[in-house]
């Protein structure tokens, strides 16, 4: 029987893996692939990860990975408008935040975990159901190319996303709400001589969100939700005239989208759990609320979900006594938060997005967001939600165990 059991090696089952070795536990993750390849997956590394990485010694190594940084959120209307938010003043030692490929970090973080002797990942590993004696959990049984499998453990913790096997498993109640949009996410050049920044571009009926990846543009294009298929059956022509009617400094790029292939659909879900968490098991991430695409903060989010259940679990793992206590306390820790930055998402989206999908003229930027952008007190308050999150954790948990090849 291992100590606790991960299913899925996303960021929060990363991160979580990576702690809780780093304090002596013995740690198993399953991840459904063989290789971490997934593309316009989550790539936003934002102050408060970055924070969490410098704690842990990782930062500088991290840094050294490929990447570009953004510490500008911008966003411009046909009309000349324009609204932007500044990083750089939030009192963070990172303020930018750092866009590196998920799979880059992925890799990077397991192989940093890899190095403490009680961290095992298991790729190739689909985990397909619970280990369960009435509603407690006592590991998790997952797929092979040699058949199934079950893995006892005394926590088992689900980290495997928004379509997550183990919550449904676990029969936990779910709270969905509805987002108004649906993401179509594609790539164009990037020049040299544009600003490095989160570039946001609205046109009437149309919202589109620029990423600066260094030589490329990873763009959102937004559209009203369940409308892909309307989108898809205009044509490629009339997107590529929307891309440029929207955003005209991409006119003379929009030819390279040549394929369907190239454009890739996000299913917009926004939804949490009421309970996270059974006798022997524990959601987190996207598992126990799947985020908005609004702010890029998913990844954050669920990293910091991490972070908290180290500094909880740590301890009652090392005495093998794992409550339902100690994982309700981690609900409780990481619930407001979510709940917070839920709520700010969908102000967004009720009353800035929907509208301007749903309008035939071109937009203007609401008064309100004007006025914050305009008062000293209220300008940062954007920047510090996406950059730092709602009470942020830092680590707790310890270091009790060397790396391979090192001392303490």
């Amino acid at each position: 029987m291992t100590s606790c059991c991960i299913a899925g090696c996303g960021p929060a089952g990363a991160v979580l893996g990576y702690l809780l070795a780093r304090a002596g536990i013995d740690v198993v993750v399953l991840e459904k692939h063989g290789d971490f390849l997934r593309d316009f997956r989550g790539d936003t590394i934002h102050p408060s990860t970055l924070e969490i990485l410098d704690q842990l010694g990782l930062a500088e190594r991290f840094l050294a990975l490929p990447h570009s940084k953004v510490s500008t959120i911008m966003g411009r209307t046909p009309l000349g408008q324009t609204l932007t938010f500044s990083l750089k003043r939030l009192r963070a030692k990172y303020p930018f935040i750092a866009f590196v490929p998920q799979w880059d970090f992925l890799e990077f973080l397991t192989r940093e975990a890899s190095r403490f002797p009680s961290f095992r990942l298991m790729r190739n590993a689909d985990v397909v159901g619970l280990l369960q004696a009435g509603d407690a959990v006592l590991g998790a049984r997952y797929r092979t190319s040699d058949g199934e499998h079950d893995l006892p453990a005394m926590l088992t913790v689900g980290a495997d996303g928004r379509g997550s096997v183990t919550r449904d498993a676990a029969k936990l109640p779910l709270v969905e709400t509805s987002p108004p949009m649906d993401v179509m996410w594609f790539r164009l050049p990037r020049r040299a001589d544009e600003p490095a920044a989160v570039a946001g571009r609205l046109g009437a009926g149309r919202i589109l969100v620029m990423l600066d990846r260094g030589e490329d543009w990873q763009i959102a294009y937004i559209i009203a939700k369940g409308t892909a298929e309307k989108v898809r059956a205009a044509g490629l022509d009339a997107f590529r005239r929307d891309v440029a009617n929207v955003a005209p400094d991409l006119g003379d790029r929009v030819h390279e989208i040549r394929d369907w292939n190239q454009v890739k659909l996000l299913t917009v879900r926004a939804n949490r759990l009421a309970c996270w968490h059974l006798p022997g098991f524990l959601a987190i991430g996207d598992a126990a609320h799947a985020m908005s695409p609004v702010g890029g903060v998913g990844i954050n989010v669920a990293i910091q979900d991490a972070v908290t259940a180290a500094n909880v679990l740590w301890r009652p793992l090392s005495e093998r006594h794992v409550t339902e206590a100690d994982l309700a306390r981690v609900q409780r820790q990481r619930e407001v938060p979510v709940r917070v930055i839920q709520t700010f998402q969908a102000f967004i989206q009720t009353r800035f997005i929907r509208p301007t999908l749903e309008g035939r003229r071109p937009p203007s930027i609401p008064w309100g967001a004007r006025l914050i952008a305009e008062i000293p007190l209220l300008r940062d308050l954007p920047a510090r939600v996406v950059g730092l999150g709602i009470r942020r954790p830092h680590v707790e948990s310890p270091l009790a165990l060397p790396r391979t090849g090192e001392t303490v």
